[in-house]
C-alpha cells in the first residue's frame, strides 16, 4: 500500500500542469500567503534551469524543497493548488543555457510554457537587485512580476523584460523557377549546424525593418515582402523569437564573418533531407524543439513567394 501511494505522489509531481498565470492573485497579498501551504507546488530547479524527468515532464516539490530564504515568485495556478518557483541567490557563470537546452526539446507545449517563465523570471531577479535608476536595493512586488526600489525618494517599479528577436526564412527563386533559402552558421555552433538567420531588433525599428537591417548586416542580401509566420518564447536567458518570410532578388551573399562562421542557400531537396535525417544530408538542421525547425519546415510546406 505504502509503494502504491509513493508512486502515485511520484507520478503526480511529474505530471504536465496546465498553469493559468491568475494575474489577478499577483496583486493580493493575502490571497498569495493563503496559497503557500501545504498543498504549494514547488518547481524544482538548478540554479535557474528547471528540472527535466528523463520522461520529458517538468519536476515538482514542495515548498519544503526551496533553498532557506530564497525569494518565490509565483507562477500561476493549478486548479486551487499555488505554483512556485525559487530565485537563485546569484547567477552562474558559463553558458546561459546550460543542460536546459538540450531539456527543453522533450517538454509538451504546456510544459515548455511554464518552463520558459519559470527560467526567464529567476534569472530576472537574479540579476535585478539593485534600482537601475538609484542603486538601491529592490524587493520583490505582484509575485515576483515586479520588484520595487526600497528607495522612499524613487520608488520605482522595475518588470520582467522580454527581448525581441527576429527570426526568418530568407527566399530567393532563381530564373529557372528553383527555390532556395538561405541558412547561416553561427560563430562557435556545433559542427555540421545550419539555421534561420537572427537577430534581436533594436530601438526604434519595426518587426520588418529589423528583418531587412539583420539580413543586409549578416548576409548583404536587401529583402522585401516580410511577412510574420509565427513566434516562440525562448528563455535563454528571456527573447521573444519573432518568425518571419521574405523574399529577395539577388543570390550574391556577402557574409559578415564577425556575425557568421558560413552561410549557403540550401534547395528543397538538402533541406528535406537535413530535417528528416536521410542518408547523404550535407549539414545539422535546428532542433526540433526550436522555432527554426519549424519555420523551415513550414517553408517546405508552402507555395513560392
Amino acid at each position: 500500500m505504502t509503494e502504491a501511494r509513493n508512486d502515485g505522489a511520484e507520478s503526480d509531481r511529474r505530471r504536465s500542469r496546465r498553469v493559468d498565470r491568475a494575474d489577478h492573485v499577483r496583486a493580493d497579498p493575502e490571497a498569495l500567503s493563503a496559497l503557500m501551504g501545504d498543498r504549494a507546488l514547488l518547481l524544482r530547479m538548478d540554479c535557474c534551469d528547471p528540472w527535466v524527468s528523463e520522461d520529458g515532464r517538468l519536476d515538482w516539490g514542495t515548498l519544503d524543497d526551496a533553498p532557506a530564504g530564497a525569494e518565490l515568485v509565483f507562477l500561476g495556478l493549478d486548479g486551487d493548488r499555488g505554483c512556485f518557483a525559487a530565485v537563485p541567490r546569484m547567477l552562474e557563470g558559463g553558458d546561459a543555457r546550460g543542460k536546459a537546452w538540450l531539456q527543453a526539446g522533450q517538454l509538451s507545449q504546456q510544459d515548455f510554457a511554464t518552463f520558459s517563465a519559470a527560467r526567464s523570471l529567476a534569472s530576472w531577479h537574479a540579476s535585478h537587485r539593485f534600482c537601475a535608476r538609484c542603486g538601491s536595493m529592490t524587493v520583490q512586488g505582484k509575485g515576483g512580476w515586479q520588484r520595487d526600489c526600497t528607495d522612499d525618494a524613487c520608488a520605482t517599479s522595475h518588470f520582467p523584460r522580454t527581448d525581441p528577436v527576429v527570426i526568418m526564412t530568407i527566399e530567393h527563386v532563381t530564373p529557372d523557377g528553383e527555390r532556395l533559402v538561405l541558412l547561416g552558421r553561427g560563430l562557435g555552433w556545433p559542427e555540421g549546424r545550419y539555421s534561420a538567420l537572427a537577430g534581436f531588433v533594436e530601438p526604434g525599428e519595426t518587426i520588418e525593418q529589423a528583418v531587412q537591417r539583420e539580413t543586409l548586416e549578416e548576409a548583404g542580401l536587401k529583402v522585401h515582402s516580410v511577412r510574420y509566420r509565427s513566434s516562440q518564447a525562448w528563455p535563454f536567458p528571456s527573447q521573444l523569437m519573432i518568425g518571419c518570410h521574405a523574399m529577395t532578388d539577388h543570390s550574391t551573399l556577402a557574409v559578415d564573418r564577425t556575425e557568421l562562421d558560413d552561410a549557403f542557400w540550401a534547395t528543397r531537396a538538402e533541406l528535406f533531407a537535413a530535417l528528416e535525417d536521410l542518408p547523404g544530408k550535407t549539414f545539422l538542421p535546428p532542433p526540433r524543439h526550436a522555432i527554426a525547425n519549424s519555420l523551415l519546415r513550414d517553408w517546405l510546406d508552402r507555395p513560392a513567394g
